[in-house]
């Protein structure tokens, strides 16, 4: 029997490219794959699996003729695209913003909330990128004592802002290095050899809205909705790997015996801990790798049951790719791509 057909909406960014490379390494068994991207690209050809794609347009025919339709463009694109696709038939995974918080759509990592999957009404969201690490280490920690408060700083490449930012940080680091100055056009400043206190906008309430996302997709995702979190967004001078400085206070103390125990054993979760040797997690570690590395795990002094630590992770792959094509692989093994729609909502068949 075929396999499930496949379209990737946004398949030219570094999200889909990153999409078809995942899709290839896992052998993950598609009927057929189809990509589209903006009119630009129409007719260019992209490279899977040993053979060539070409891009298309997002028809209405292309999306009924998809079981699974990957988005990995903007807010906008999925906000037109994915009910036209819902309609059509198709289930829609989104890594976009623009449906994570509706109470009607999933918003899984399949390690974590997989049964979530089993209320979608058509639509499921992929989390922020850095979100999912967070939540990929609170989860088996969680285990062994409930969570009274987290507060995370992250230090997120550039690749998290898209390749107009890759390229940005590359030319400014070059003209920097002979002499010169260096002019900021996709970021709000200079980033490189720079750290930036802001990922997107400003709220009235001092956060970014990167900041209140990981607040609010950790706790949906952890089904924690009074979880007491902080975040501090920072874009670094990276290329590719987010990092995050995490302190957690727990109700009851947790060892730091404990806590790398349930790390070791979280599946897509691998713990590098051994500072005196110079082991801890690094981005260049984490670039191209699946799991969420963690190190650097300690009593918190500050506080009687409090713990630090550190992760990185490949934000395009686990915080983007990865997880969608998880979520596809976990909609088939539990036979979730027929969905009835129903007008009470998808709580409504939880």
């Amino acid at each position: 029997m075929a396999g499930p057909r496949l379209a990737i909406v946004g398949a030219t960014g570094a999200v889909g490219h990153e999409l078809l490379r995942v899709l290839a390494q896992r052998d993950f068994p598609a009927g057929a794959v189809r990509v589209c991207a903006s009119e630009r690209s129409w007719g260019k050809s992209l490279p899977f699996n040993g053979s060539e794609l070409t891009v298309e347009e997002a028809t209405p025919r292309v999306l009924a003729e998809s079981d699974i339709v990957f988005i990995a463009a903007g807010s906008g694109t999925s906000r037109a695209l994915a009910p036209q696709a819902v309609e059509n038939g198709a289930v829609v995974i989104d890594k976009s913003s623009v449906f994570r918080m509706d109470p009607d759509v999933p918003l899984v990592i399949p390690e974590i909330n997989g049964d979530d999957l089993t209320w979608h009404l058509g639509i499921v969201s992929s989390p922020n990128c850095s979100t999912t690490p967070l939540a990929m280490v609170l989860k088996p920690l969680m285990a062994i004592s409930a969570v009274e408060r987290v507060i995370v700083d992250t230090y997120q490449s550039v690749s998290g802002a898209g390749a107009e930012a890759v390229r940005e940080l590359r030319l400014q680091s070059a003209e920097l290095l002979d002499g010169g100055a260096a002019e900021a056009r996709k970021l709000p400043h200079q980033i490189a050899f720079n750290v930036l206190p802001q990922v997107e906008t400003f709220l009235e309430d001092g956060y970014t809205t990167e900041e209140t996302k990981l607040v609010n997709e950790t706790r949906k995702i952890l089904h924690e909705p009074d979880l007491a979190l902080s975040a501090t967004c920072v874009r670094v001078p990276v290329t590719v790997g987010h990092s995050e400085a995490v302190h957690i206070e727990f109700r009851h103390a947790v060892t730091v015996e404990q806590a790398r125990e349930a790390l070791s054993q979280a599946p897509g979760v691998r713990v590098l801990d051994d500072p005196a040797a110079g082991v801890y997690p690094m981005p260049i570690h984490a670039e191209g790798e699946d799991d969420v590395l963690v190190g650097r795990v300690r009593r918190d002094v500050s506080h009687p049951r409090g713990l630090a630590l550190w992760l990185s992770s490949d934000n395009l792959r686990k915080g983007a790719a990865l997880n969608s094509v998880q979520i596809a692989e976990e909609l088939v093994r539990r036979g979730l791509l027929t969905f009835e729609r129903h007008p009470e909502g998808a709580k409504a068949r939880a």
